[in-house]
């Protein structure tokens, strides 16, 4: 982005705040809704966008590229114990959808709902990303399907027994009385304050 001029770091500025992730519509609605009066002008700026890298090209629509939606990833860690001076070098921009892979076609994301996972950190509200797959390993936290209902747990196994375990004590354990599918293994999870 440094090297775009003011108003075409302000008109990017705008196509990120108004469309995020999703493909970008036709340049007359964009400049509706961006309130651009000529079409010309938005087209001029979508097309240096695109030599720059900043928009990609899937299945025929223009979206804003992964690397241009990431924040900046600063080299110093900060301490959540005893207060540190931080430098302000930054080390890359980065994007969680790069991060937890979200683009995979593998990978779904869910709102969680509930506070059977708290110890775990995993909070109502949070967004759990989780890549599909019908595998799981011992202490691995799984979406499941048990008896016809979904929900987040940690999958457990000893032998041939296996049950999800919640991670708050008010919740027992659940066994399967006719049937337990995984469908994905969580990657990482999200949470706005």
């Amino acid at each position: 982005m440094k090297d775009l001029t003011t108003k075409q770091q302000k008109f990017f500025s705008q196509l990120k705040e108004n469309y995020g992730t999703n493909a970008l519509p036709s340049l007359e609605i964009i400049r509706q809704d961006l309130n651009y009066k000529s079409r010309n002008s938005v087209a001029q700026y979508i097309n240096a966008f695109k030599k720059t890298n900043l928009l990609e090209e899937r299945s025929g629509r223009l979206y804003i590229s992964n690397a241009a939606r990431g924040a900046f990833l600063f080299d110093s860690k900060i301490r959540a114990g005893f207060a540190t001076v931080m430098d302000d070098e930054i080390d890359k921009l980065i994007s969680f959808d790069e991060e937890l892979n979200l683009n995979s076609p593998s990978v779904f994301v869910f709102k969680v709902s509930g506070d059977s996972m708290v110890n775990l950190g995993i909070f109502e509200g949070d967004y759990v990303s989780i890549r599909k797959t019908s595998e799981a390993k011992d202490k691995d936290i799984v979406l499941a399907n048990i008896d016809g209902a979904f929900t987040l747990k940690t999958y457990r196994k000893e032998g041939a027994k296996v049950w999800l375990e919640a991670a708050n004590p008010a919740y027992k354990n659940l066994y399967p009385e006719t049937s337990l599918t995984i469908f994905g293994v969580a990657t990482g999870i999200a949470r706005k304050f």
